[in-house]
């Protein structure tokens, strides 16, 4: 068998290094528990970034992909197949309003990851407005902080600019204001009343720090869109498929944006990415306009239809917010009993960030819990972000929450005149 070392070494050697990984090798998994190649067991708080829904190797999840690979793995969109229909339906029946009627969100794009998804709202957003006659309408409003991806159409979107160097992103087709300020969203559009073709926002920002809308904000948002003529396209890659404690993040709000890209927890692991949108822009991305070769294929779709259909059975969704809220609470305790290592803790359902004190680096933190078996994310320098699969269990947490107390306490905590100030 190999070592981890060994095969790491192996990996520099020929892998591109635009990646910064842990110096360990996954091997296997069961639930919420991971195995490296040498045998170390690790318990996965971090759900390989808010996807592995069902955690690792459900019954399932592996059923579904052994018999779907028994059948056909690929067809291309030339035609029809089965599991692609049938999880169409699925998603599209999800955005049905609590008291009844048709689906908020009545057609499914499929493709294969989450920044396809939002490069597919782009492009429909544009044509939208190019094909009613306002070709003047190629603007976005997007947040500052954000994340909606790497692609050149994506990339502008997002409001982090370090992402942006050297790639020459289109940033004079985007504007970034303050996330959570309406009247900064309002400004823009009066001085720009018919530039603009859509609002990218996410329910909860993500990558930039687990940091959720303020009440009202989504819901004032759908009005402005409204008011000046632009789509919301609300980002629900991370927090879409019961990760907030509801089937999508924008559900919270009451509203019902235009389009939603989703992917992550979707499939469970396997690679897909979905773009829902109402039935009144149907047709706008005709044939010729857009496609994608491996979107839809079988073995994807009968992945993510297994993981809906367990959600479904297990109740997860409402589970996810019950244990987000167990979760919640054993965070905040640690964050309280260590406030030289910890500042709190936000987040929803089971979408959660641990705020590390003022001098203390995420990465810093994340790298001593791995060292106690406990595995996390980061997102932005000082949050920990905390996404374990849907079905984790209240014991797990617990002895993840006393690993992550250990690992705490290994932390050189700095003293009041190496801090800055909070801004």
């Amino acid at each position: 068998m190999s070592t981890n070392a060994e095969l790491i070494a192996i990996g520099n050697e020929v892998l591109l290094s635009n990646y910064r990984q842990a110096p360990i090798v996954l091997d296997h998994g069961k639930g919420c528990e991971l195995w490296d190649v040498e045998g170390r067991r690790f318990l996965d708080l971090y759900g390989g970034i808010a996807v592995s829904a069902l955690g690792h190797a459900h019954p399932a999840l592996v059923h579904a992909l052994q018999t779907q690979a028994g059948k056909l793995l690929h067809a291309s969109n030339l035609v029809w197949n089965e599991p692609a229909v049938l999880l169409a339906r699925k998603l599209v029946g999800l955005t049905r309003p609590a008291a009844g009627g048709p689906p908020a969100l009545a057609r499914a794009f499929l493709c294969n990851s989450g920044t396809e998804a939002m490069e597919a709202c782009v492009k429909l957003a544009r044509r939208h407005a190019f094909l009613k006659g306002e070709t003047q309408r190629t603007r976005f409003v997007a947040f500052k902080n954000s994340f909606h991806g790497r692609s050149m159409g994506a990339l502008p979107l997002t409001g982090t600019p370090k992402y942006w160097e050297g790639f020459g992103a289109d940033l004079e087709r985007v504007v970034h204001v303050d996330f959570g300020q309406l009247d900064q969203v309002r400004t823009y559009l009066e001085a720009h009343p018919r530039e603009v073709c859509g609002i990218v926002v996410e329910p909860v920002q993500g990558e930039g720090g687990v940091l959720p809308a303020q009440p009202g904000f989504l819901a004032g948002l759908r009005a402005l869109a409204d008011e000046f003529g632009a789509l919301l396209i609300v980002d629900e890659i991370q927090t879409g498929i019961g990760r907030t404690g509801r089937w999508f993040g924008y559900q919270h709000a009451g509203i019902t944006p235009d389009m939603i890209p989703l992917a992550k927890g979707l499939g469970g692991g396997m690679p897909i990415g979905a773009m829902l949108v109402k039935e009144s822009l149907n047709g706008v991305l005709g044939p010729g306009t857009h496609g994608t070769t491996f979107g839809g294929n079988p073995i994807a779709c009968a992945a993510a239809l297994a993981v809906l259909e367990t959600m479904e059975k297990d109740d997860l969704v409402a589970r996810a917010a019950e244990t987000g809220e167990y979760l919640s609470s054993k965070l905040r305790e640690v964050a309280k009993k260590l406030p030289g290592v910890f500042d709190g803790e936000r987040g929803v359902g089971l979408l959660r960030g641990l705020i590390m004190a003022r001098g203390v680096e995420a990465r810093q933190m994340l790298a001593a819990a791995r060292d106690k078996g406990v595995l996390l994310s980061v997102a932005s320098e000082r949050v920990l972000r905390v996404t374990p699969p849907l079905v984790i269990e209240r014991a797990t947490i617990d002895e993840a929450i006393t690993a992550i107390e250990a690992a705490a306490a290994t932390i050189t905590v700095p003293s009041p005149r190496d801090t800055q100030p909070s801004r």
